[in-house]
This record gives C-alpha cells, sequence and structure tokens, in this order.
C-alpha cells in the first residue's frame, strides 16, 4: 500500500539523490574536472522546458483539445532546428561580457543600464510567478491524490482552507529550502552550477523513463495498442473532435500564437536563458541540442494522446480531473510501483523548474534590484565591508523564499480557476515581452536604452491588463464586470476584446496587443535620438558577436586605477582569497608580476569588472570600479576609432596566422622532399650494390673466356666459336641486368612510362611462351599449357606484362634439370580478374625464403639451399609491375617438389560481371 509515510519517504530520498548528484558534480568542477563536459547532458539539461505542464497538463489540454497541446513543442523545435544561430549569438555575447541574466543581457546592451535591468527583474519575477504557482498546484494535488490511495478523490481547494492546513504552503517552503541549498552554498563569479545541471539532466531522464512508462501501460496494458484506442474514438463522436487538425477552439491564429509564444520561451524563460545560455561550458554542445532536444519533446508527447483518451474513456462521468490521468491511470489498476514512479516522475518536473527558475531570478533580484538600491543609499557603507559575500549569498536566498511563496499566493488567489496548461501560458505571455529588446539589440545598432525602456513598459502593461488582471477577476478577487464592461465601463477597454479585437483566444488577443505596443514603443522611442556613447559601444560588441569585430580585444576604458585597489574591491564581494585568486592568474596569464606594477591597465580593470558582474551584474559592477578608479570619459569617435584598430589588429593577427599555416605546410613539404630524397638516395645505393653484385658474374666470365681466347692463339677453330658463343650470351645477360637496373631504378623513382590498354592476357601469355621456346629447347624441358578462350579482357601495358611472363618462364627453366624439367602454364578466371600460374619441377623453395626472392636489390641465390641463384632483379620488377596495375605476385612452393609463380590482374572496367560464366 502506498501509506504517507512511504510516499514522503521516497520523495525525500529521491530529493537527497539530486542533492548528492549537485554536490559531487560541484565538488568535481572545483578540481577542474567538469562532469557537465558533454553535448549529451548539455541537451538534457535544456529539458528543465518540460515541466509538470508536460508531465500532467499536456494529458489535460488534449483531453480538451486534441492535437492542440502540440504548438508548445513545435515551437521550441523550430527555434532549434532553424534558429540556433541565435542561440549560438547569444551565448557567444554572454560569454564574452560574463553576464549572468537576461536582466543583465539586456541591461548590458543598452549602457549597463541600472533602470532597465530593474525593470527586466520585475517583469520576469511578476511573470514566472504564475508558472511556479502552477508547480505547487501540480505537486500539492499529486500529493493529495496519493494521500488518499486506492481511492480516487479530487483534491480540495486550497482557498478554502486556512494556510496552516493547506499542502501547498508546505511544499513551497519545502522546495524553497531545498533549492537553497541546492543553489546558493556558494557564490561563484561565473554564476555557473555544474551540480545543478548535472542533477538537472539526471531528472530530464526520470521524467522521460516515468512519462514513457505510464504511456506504454495505458496503451498497452490497460489497452490493446494504439489501433484500439483510435478504434474507442472513432466509436464516440464526441472524442472525434480530438483527432481533428485544427481544433475549432484554437483555430490557425490559436496556433500560430502558442508555436511563437513557445519558441520565444525557449529563449527568454530566465530557466532557459540559465541552462542554454549562462551554463553552457561549449558553445559546440549546441550542435548535438540541435536535434537531441526536438528528439526529446517528440518522445515525452508520443503517448500524451493515448493517456489523454485513454482517462476519458476509463473515467468518463467519474468527474476525474485530465490534468491527473498520468497518475490516477496507474492508480485505478492498483499499480503502486507505477504510481510510485509517475509521482517522482511529476516530482521531477517540479523540482528542476523551480529550482533553475528561482536561482535565475533571485540572482536578477539580487543584481539587478536589491543592489543597485544598495548602492545608491548605503555606498559608504559597503566600501567599509571587508567581504559581502555573505551579504549576496543572503538576498539570494531571501529572494528565493519570497518568490516561491509568491507563486504560493498566486495559486490562493488565481491558480485554481486555470488549468496547469493555461497558467503556463499566462508566464509564456510575459517573457515574451523580452523580444524585442533582446533580439533587437543583437541585430539593430539604433537601439537605445529609452526605446527598449518604453518598449518593454508598453508590453508588460499590456500584458497585465489583458492576462494577468483577467486571471484574478476569473478567481473573484477583482469585479466581475470588469471583464465584461472594461475598465472604467468602457467597452473598448474590454480587457480580453480591446479596442473591438474579437473572434480570437484570450492569448492571441494578448500576443497581438503587447507586441504591437511593445515593438511600437521600442522602435518609435529608439529613432527619436541616437545611440549615446555607451550604448554604441555595447551595440557594437553585441551586434557584431559572431563577426571578428565583436570577439573581444578592443578595451573601452582610458583612466587610472590601483591594482591594490581594485583587488580590494573584488575581494569585497567574492572574498579575498578568491579575489587574490584570480589576479594572479591573471598577471601570470599575461606574463606579469603581480607586485611589479602598482597601477593597472585597462585590461585589468576590463578584468576586474567582469569578475564582479558575475556577482553582482554588469551594471553594479560598473558602478562599483568606477569607485575605486578615475575614468576619463570617451568620444563616440574615440570609441569607434579604438572598435576600429581593435578590428584592424585581428585582421592583422588572422594573416599572421594564415602566412604560419602556409609556413607550417611549406616546412611539412620540404621535409616530405627532404625524406623522398634520402629515399632516393638509398634506392641508389641499393641499386648501385645490387649491380655490382649482378655484374660481378658476366663480366668474370667474359674476362675469362677473352684471356682463354688470347693466351691460346692455337686453340681448335670449334672451340674457339664455343668460347665466342658464351661470350655473347654472357655479353646479352649483361645487356639485360643492365636494362633491369634501368627499368627498376625509374619504376622505383617514380619515371617510369606506362602504356596501358585492354588486353587479351591469353595472346601475351601465348606470345612470352613462344619467346622462351629456344630456352626450354636447350633444357630438353617439356611446357603445358591450359589456356581457356573468351576470356574477359584486362587492364595493363602488353610490354611490360610481355617483360613478366618472360622473367616467370625465364626463371622457371633456370632451375630445371635438364631432359626430365617440365613446365606447366596456367590461365584462369577468378571473382574478380584473371591468374596466371607457372610451375616447374625444379628443386623449389624453402618457405621462409619465398619472400625474399621479391624484396628489392635482394640477392639470396647464396642463402637457399635449393640454390635458385640467378634471380637477379626480374622478379622484383615483376611485382612492381603487377601491383602498378592493381594485381598480386606470389609464389608458392616446397623444397624438392618444384615451385609455382602466380599472379593476378584485375578485369577492365568495362567488363562483364564476374559470376558470368566463361565460354568453353
Amino acid at each position: 500500500m502506498l501509506e504517507p509515510p512511504v510516499v514522503i519517504a521516497v520523495a525525500l530520498l529521491y530529493l537527497g539523490l539530486l542533492f548528492a548528484v549537485a554536490w559531487w558534480g560541484d565538488k568535481r568542477a572545483d578540481q577542474g574536472r567538469s562532469i557537465i563536459a558533454s553535448p549529451t547532458i548539455y541537451a538534457l539539461s535544456m529539458a528543465v522546458y518540460c515541466t509538470t505542464w508536460t508531465f500532467y497538463g499536456s494529458v489535460g489540454r488534449a483531453a480538451v483539445s486534441g492535437i492542440g497541446f502540440l504548438p508548445v513543442y513545435l515551437g521550441p523545435t523550430l527555434v532549434m532546428a532553424l534558429g540556433w544561430i541565435v542561440l549560438l549569438k547569444m551565448i557567444r555575447i554572454v560569454k564574452a561580457n560574463r553576464i549572468t541574466s537576461i536582466a543583465d543581457f539586456i541591461s548590458s546592451r543598452y549602457g549597463k543600464s541600472h533602470g532597465l535591468g530593474g525593470l527586466v527583474t520585475i517583469i520576469a519575477v511578476v511573470g514566472i510567478i504564475p508558472y511556479i504557482s502552477l508547480q505547487l498546484k501540480a505537486v500539492s494535488n499529486t500529493v493529495s491524490l496519493l494521500l488518499s490511495y486506492p481511492e480516487i478523490v479530487m483534491p480540495h481547494r486550497s482557498a478554502t482552507m486556512s494556510v496552516g492546513a493547506d499542502i501547498s504552503f508546505y511544499i513551497a517552503l519545502i522546495l524553497a529550502a531545498f533549492t537553497i541549498v541546492f543553489g546558493t552554498r556558494h557564490l561563484d563569479a561565473t554564476e555557473r552550477h555544474e551540480g545543478m545541471v548535472a542533477a538537472i539532466a539526471l531528472e530530464s531522464v526520470v521524467k522521460l523513463v516515468a512519462f514513457m512508462a505510464v504511456g506504454v501501460f495505458v496503451t498497452y496494458g490497460i489497452y490493446n495498442g494504439f489501433g484500439d484506442i483510435f478504434d474507442h474514438v472513432e466509436a464516440h463522436h464526441e472524442l472525434r473532435r480530438l483527432l481533428t487538425a485544427i481544433p475549432s477552439g484554437a483555430g490557425y491564429t490559436g496556433w500560430f500564437s502558442l508555436i511563437i509564444l513557445s519558441g520565444l520561451a525557449i529563449l527568454f524563460l530566465p530557466r532557459q536563458f540559465q541552462v542554454a545560455v549562462v551554463e553552457n561550458v561549449n558553445e559546440a554542445h549546441l550542435k548535438r541540442a540541435a536535434w537531441m532536444f526536438p528528439l526529446y519533446l517528440l518522445l515525452i508527447n508520443v503517448f500524451v494522446l493515448p493517456i489523454a483518451v485513454g482517462g476519458q474513456l476509463h473515467f468518463a462521468g467519474q468527474g476525474v480531473d485530465a490534468d491527473t490521468f498520468v497518475l490516477t491511470l496507474p492508480m485505478s489498476q492498483r499499480q503502486e510501483g507505477l504510481t510510485l514512479l509517475v509521482f517522482i516522475g511529476g516530482l521531477s518536473s517540479a523540482t528542476g523548474m523551480v529550482i533553475v527558475e528561482t536561482i535565475a531570478l533571485s540572482t536578477m533580484v539580487c543584481n539587478d534590484l536589491v543592489m543597485p538600491m544598495l548602492l545608491r543609499h548605503n555606498r559608504a557603507a559597503l566600501a567599509e565591508s571587508k567581504d559581502l559575500s555573505g551579504l549576496l549569498l543572503g538576498i539570494r536566498r531571501g529572494a528565493i523564499v519570497v518568490i516561491l511563496l509568491l507563486g504560493y499566493l498566486y495559486f490562493r488567489l488565481a491558480g485554481e480557476a486555470y488549468a496547469l496548461v493555461a497558467i503556463g501560458l499566462i508566464s509564456f505571455s510575459a517573457v515574451a515581452q523580452f523580444a524585442p529588446a533582446l533580439i533587437g539589440g543583437m541585430y539593430w545598432r539604433g537601439g537605445t536604452r529609452g526605446g527598449a525602456l518604453a518598449g518593454l513598459s508598453a508590453g508588460f502593461a499590456v500584458w497585465a491588463y489583458t492576462l494577468l488582471l483577467p486571471s484574478f477577476a476569473k478567481s473573484g478577487w477583482l469585479p466581475g464586470d470588469f471583464l465584461a464592461q472594461g475598465f472604467f465601463g468602457v467597452d473598448l477597454l474590454r480587457p480580453q476584446q480591446l479596442f473591438g479585437l474579437t473572434g480570437i483566444d484570450e492569448i492571441s488577443h494578448c500576443l497581438f496587443w503587447s507586441f504591437l505596443a511593445n515593438i511600437g514603443a521600442y522602435v518609435g522611442v529608439s529613432l527619436l535620438r541616437p545611440p549615446m556613447v555607451a550604448e554604441a559601444t555595447q551595440a557594437t560588441l553585441f551586434v557584431d558577436a559572431l563577426s571578428e569585430t565583436g570577439q573581444g580585444g578592443a578595451v573601452l576604458w582610458r583612466g587610472r586605477a590601483q591594482v591594490s585597489d581594485l583587488q580590494e574591491l573584488v575581494g569585497r564581494f567574492l572574498g579575498p582569497t578568491r579575489a587574490q585568486a584570480a589576479f594572479a592568474a591573471f598577471a601570470r596569464r599575461h606574463g606579469r608580476d603581480g607586485n611589479s606594477t602598482p597601477e593597472a591597465d585597462a585590461k585589468l580593470v576590463q578584468f576586474a569588472e567582469s569578475l564582479l558582474a558575475g556577482a553582482i551584474g554588469s551594471a553594479s559592477a560598473r558602478v562599483m570600479v568606477a569607485s575605486v578608479a578615475k575614468e576619463e570619459p570617451l568620444s563616440i569617435e574615440e570609441v569607434m576609432h579604438i572598435l576600429d584598430e581593435a578590428s584592424q589588429l585581428r585582421t592583422y593577427s588572422r594573416e599572421l596566422e594564415r602566412k604560419s599555416r602556409e609556413l607550417t605546410a611549406a616546412t611539412l613539404e620540404l621535409q616530405e622532399a627532404n625524406e623522398r630524397l634520402q629515399e632516393l638516395d638509398r634506392v641508389k645505393d641499393d641499386i648501385m650494390s645490387s649491380v655490382t653484385h649482378e655484374l660481378r658474374t658476366p663480366l668474370t666470365s667474359i674476362r675469362a673466356f677473352s684471356e682463354l681466347l688470347r693466351d691460346d692463339p692455337k686453340m681448335h677453330l670449334a672451340d674457339r666459336e664455343r668460347f665466342l658463343g658464351l661470350i655473347v650470351s654472357e655479353a646479352e645477360r649483361l645487356t639485360r641486368l643492365i636494362n633491369q637496373t634501368l627499368d627498376l631504378a625509374k619504376i622505383e623513382s617514380g619515371r617510369a612510362d606506362w602504356n596501358g590498354c585492354e588486353l587479351d592476357l591469353k595472346e601475351v601469355v601465348e606470345q612470352s611462351i613462344a619467346a622462351t621456346s629456344q630456352l626450354v629447347r636447350e633444357k630438353e624441358a617439356h611446357v603445358e599449357v591450359d589456356l581457356p578462350d573468351n576470356l574477359p579482357l584486362i587492364l595493363a601495358d602488353r610490354d611490360r606484362l610481355i617483360q613478366v611472363m618472360l622473367n616467370l618462364l625465364s626463371n622457371a627453366v633456370k632451375f630445371l634439370t635438364p631432359g626430365s624439367g617440365r613446365i606447366r602454364v596456367t590461365l584462369s578466371r577468378r571473382e574478380d580478374g584473371l591468374e596466371v600460374s607457372v610451375a616447374d619441377n625444379g628443386p623449389g623453395i624453402r618457405p621462409e625464403d619465398q619472400q625474399l626472392v621479391f624484396e628489392k636489390f635482394r640477392q639470396v641465390g647464396d642463402t637457399m639451399t635449393a640454390k635458385p641463384s640467378g634471380t637477379g632483379l626480374g622478379l622484383p620488377i615483376s611485382r612492381r609491375i603487377v601491383e602498378h596495375f592493381g594485381g598480386q605476385l606470389w609464389v608458392e612452393s616446397v623444397p624438392g617438389e618444384g615451385a609455382t609463380f602466380r599472379f593476378t590482374l584485375p578485369f577492365a572496367p568495362a567488363q562483364p560481371p564476374a559470376d558470368e560464366s566463361p565460354a568453353a
């Protein structure tokens, strides 16, 4: 039985596992051994997009609108597939400027404005509070359901009970405590949380497995597969509408709006910005995430419709909320293990969202709301403090608690009037207001701080009027006539039919008017005046982030500052020890002695500001650095000049790098040429050694025969003619050796001429046998041939191929015993070509010496017991010729039983397939 203690224990154990993974990940990161330096973990961490909205709410929406749940996942899929370059540019900008949040991003783009960062933070917090309430609602509902197991009892409305009796309140406090321990244990100048990312990746796997498990159970356990479920749909007229392409309730306008909103949400939700941009450790990981994250969305949605239809059929008329089908279906079948797994999957969906979202929001609240106020009103007190890291952590922890309590408050006031998906869409519409200022700031230099302030203010006001306030009115916390009659009773000001726009759903209505106001104000106000120096400077860095101009290197600061003052300033926020280590590392990277230069240069000032930006935000960091440094203002002309010089320097550096690569390539070519020359020298030495050895025998014979003729003038005419014949024979042998030497030298050096053409190998073999007939007769040997007709042609050089055959035949004749020698020449067909074999019944060759007969320039005759002397250079040349035309040459021999030389050559390319049988 699923008793309450069991449920609570399993939940706490799971949260403990997540904390252990996060602790281990942070420990490994501190040791310099990151566990998240993986594109797979990066892609899985992006699946924090799938909250309880996906886990429970998608089924609830599908039960009402059928495939109307899909646009929420089509938007992110299209962004990752087609708009990943925007995400890449955001990552480049964040890394180059040490940006820690979406508020910091927009603030930095428009001159590091405190006011703009504060406005973005307010919009984010107010806009995300409904989303956080969605998680509280889902978790509290599932806990309430499990506590009543095995009965299925829908949870009571929280608004009807006291706070002390409301389980949602305690869940909010538990999540707040867990998030504080999870994400604010220490202050990091980079605002990266490697342990958190590892835990989020694990949660993504858990919720995917849990959802697919219940999907398989419903589809193949309760029903007999997809076909059976859809047969039931066809049998129920009221369920057929779920499978229509565009449900009538939403229409094409609704689908388009949801695709736009969800596509923007994957970029601008604070938690998505945190995991996809701030926590990115390698921009190359984006390549895998571009297909792996959409695949994840596909997998987690495969069973949404079967579960929705199965729930509709199973709980017909029982009043079970469709948002709970994922849990109540296994509960109804008494599947306790599966029910517990589903609960853990839903808990993963909620905790992942709450942890990352509240960490991101608390950073924004600290850096862009609280710190600017402290700097404005208590700068002297801050200057006297030696370590402010504890204060910053305290602010962030307090912000986490406040944000979660605000989420609980919204849940009590308005959350129960909406389904899970509807609450999420309210938050999607809020963060969509960042799009004009953020995307416009990345691609339009003319955008100004005033334009961004005006656009965000106008868009946020319209969102609050058309979506947020109506949510309170529908819950009874605002007068009911507000929706029906509009503000001050003016019909044109009805919040969900503003200015008479009717016929579309409330989300599309809000998106139209808020974007119209936002974009119009942003562009209109920006065009009223040109950007100021700080705005133009940042515009160049942001707009050119993907080009060389935006790759850093231009230091836009001029003034005076002391290294000790900067280090002390950074130490107040990060701690003295960490600040000292950071400055020492900077000095080592730039080859400096940290104690030899008391005055800081522009690069060190920029480094100190970037460290502070990671802890307190870019705008506050600029203010704090200005408190210890005397900065000289730069004109717009000077800024452009510095940027131009930096661009020219980078161009020059790229040219030097290109020349360096060319020089390296040339050096490698020279090395290869030198190695080739050394090889040619070795070949030359081998040739000379071999030629000297080979020429010694015929020259010695000629000298001996000549001396006999000279010393014996009375020699008989028959003997004289015999010796003259021997001299001629040795001279011919000497000529062949010289020709072979020259031929092999050409082949080895690559200067040989090859005349390849299609040949009938049978004709080549017959011509070679005829050319060696005199040698065969002198040895009184017998030649047997087996040469089939109509064999396919091969591609080779006729003269060189005849040279191969002559070498093999003459080598076979050389070792025959006179009067009893036999040679058998065979031509046969193989799968890939033709094979020629020349077999003799001579003394044969030992197995260990068979390879030596083909080694270039090796005289092996003196080392073989079978004495195959005189092989000379013919066989090495023959092997080179055969291999040049794609064939092989080898020898098979048993000592005392003769030797068989074989070579193969492939068919000419245009010949028929090898499986055709040759003609008889």
